[in-house]
């Protein structure tokens, strides 16, 4: 049996001799000089019929094209998140710097000393020796200590310190603003007149600026608002980082999904080649060559298709071999009849009388092959799903029909043994049927002083059906063949009348019905065949 590697015959072209090209076809040689003219020779449709067949239609295009949707779905979905995610993080961020500006000004407020790792001014020790930072009481003072404040701070890009003294703009840090820090804006305006410490989000139409996140901190004398700082964050600089982060992240993943798209197209040829040398192994069975298999390695889904394709020929093969077998007898039984019908036709005379006897040969020799053709009919029908018509039988009751029939057979010591009652389900028609045959076959073995006993049992969730006798018996070389279709005993001192199909018929129709027929003998000792079948069998 030949064997094709699963794994390694994959990359092997197919190729085929041209004067093997018809081996084992039954075409005619018209038939062969046709079969190239099927093939286009116009290089477009040759080159269309590729891309459409081979290319885009190909189990690997359609990998690689799900696999690619399911990528760029990820890339799609993940670039706006991590731009999300990224201005999240970028807005805490300035919210804590813009916090963090108010408590140093806050302490510096309140007369607080500073730490000398605080990095939000310039010279801590500076500020620890300047009297102007003390908590204002005037409009002087406050005025000081915002002159103060403003030189001390390190302000940082776009990050700007405005200050206001009895509700007009005093001074800023920087001194150069954008236009919506000018005095007159509205925001500035608003700002000026807030009494309580507020913070926020403003949103302007200012593609130099951006929105701006701001926190104002009033100072309050005896109840009073002397003046308002406001640290302020345009956030256009942090808006163009984001598009520049988000544009460098846009290239990396794309260069990796170009990559990963690139070595799932190099994988997945490793991944098919099981399923091409699958398709190797198919393009070269014919009804001629059923031997290839796939050699099974590993496990997993590949391993199991393989296995399933193996079985597959395998009953293939058997059925092959078992259609070719039958066709083989059958036609050799059918020879036998049509010959001798054949012979005294073309023999036959004028004569009446011999008219006649010819005639009764003949309507005799067709006869059997009638009962010959039938019974290959039943064999076929007996591997349909519709062969069975199961019904509840009452066994006491189709025990003493079969005892009744097979009296009628022959004259023998018939004898009924078993006491089986109840209901059971299986085929009537059929199981009597298979019964007969048995009975039929002990007579032909059997003389007339012999004893044919019939049997019927319950025993262990099985009907057993029995048919034993006193005859010759079947030597035990020939036992296992006996069911075979045209078979026959060998080393039987009878000739059976039958057409060597009624065995075979008891097996197919005990199989049907899931259960087996069984022989016990010994030469001399007669014979003991039992059909078997669970008491309860599930309809087709």
């Amino acid at each position: 049996m030949k064997r094709l590697n699963l794994e390694n015959q994959a990359a092997k072209p197919l190729k085929i001799d041209k004067a093997m090209e018809f081996k084992g076809s039954s075409t005619s040689d018209s038939t062969k000089r046709r079969v190239p003219t099927v093939i286009s020779k116009n290089p477009h449709s040759t080159i269309r019929q590729f891309l459409g067949q081979k290319l885009f239609w190909a189990a690997r295009t359609r990998i690689l094209f799900w696999y690619t949707a399911i990528l760029l779905f990820i890339f799609l979905v993940s670039i706006p998140a991590f731009r999300y995610l990224l201005a999240i993080a970028i807005d805490q961020r300035v919210s804590q710097d813009v916090s963090e500006k108010i408590e140093v000004f806050k302490n510096l407020l309140e007369g607080e000393l500073l730490d000398e790792h605080n990095v939000e001014v310039d010279d801590p020790e500076l500020i620890k020796n300047d009297k102007r930072f003390q908590t204002p009481y005037s409009k002087e003072e406050l005025i000081d200590f915002f002159d103060a404040y403003l030189a001390r701070q390190i302000v940082e890009d776009d990050i700007f310190l405005l200050t206001f003294v009895e509700g007009r703009f005093y001074q800023s840090s920087p001194r150069a603003r954008p236009t919506i820090f000018k005095s007159d804006s509205a925001l500035m305006k608003q700002w000026k007149q807030q009494t309580t410490a507020t913070q926020g989000r403003f949103s302007i139409n200012d593609p130099k600026s951006g929105d701006v996140v701001y926190m104002l901190e009033p100072v309050k004398v005896r109840g009073q608002t002397l003046g308002v700082l406001v640290i302020a964050h345009t956030t256009r600089g942090e808006e163009a980082e984001t598009i520049e982060a988000v544009g460098v992240v846009v290239r990396v993943v794309a260069a990796l999904l170009l990559l990963a798209l690139l070595l799932a197209w190099l994988a997945s040829e490793q991944v098919l080649s099981p399923l091409q040398s699958l398709s190797y192994a198919t393009r070269r069975i014919s009804e001629s060559d059923l031997n290839q298999r796939l050699e099974v390695q590993g496990t997993g889904q590949i391993a199991d298709l393989a296995h399933s394709f193996n079985a597959m020929m395998d009953r293939l093969e058997a059925s092959f071999i078992s259609q070719r077998n039958l066709i083989n007898d059958a036609g050799h039984e059918l020879r036998t009849p049509i010959t001798i019908i054949q012979g005294h036709l073309e023999l036959i005379s004028d004569d009446p009388i011999e008219q006649q006897e010819t005639l009764a040969v003949v309507r005799d020799e067709l006869d059997r092959m009638t009962r010959l053709v039938n019974d290959l009919i039943l064999l076929a029908k007996s591997e349909r799903p519709d062969f069975l018509q199961v019904e509840p039988v009452d066994l006491d009751g189709f025990t003493e029909e079969l005892f009744s029939k097979a009296q009628a057979l022959a004259e023998r010591n018939w004898a009924l043994e078993g006491n089986a009652t109840g209901i059971a389900m299986f085929d009537r028609q059929r199981m009597t049927q298979a019964i007969m045959n048995l009975a039929q076959n002990a007579t032909q073995f059997t003389q007339a002083r012999d004893t044919i006993t019939l049997g019927l049992a319950i025993a262990q969730g099985d009907v057993h059906f029995w048919v034993r006798d006193t005859g010759e018996g079947i030597a035990l070389s020939d036992q296992t063949r006996i069911f075979n279709r045209f078979a026959r005993a060998a080393n039987s001192r009878r000739r059976s009348e039958g057409s060597g199909l009624g065995l075979s018929i008891v097996k197919s129709i005990a199989e049907a019905h899931g259960g087996e027929v069984t022989v016990r003998s010994q030469p001399g000792q007669g014979a003991t065949f039992a059909i078997v079948i669970p008491l309860q069998i599930e309809e087709k």
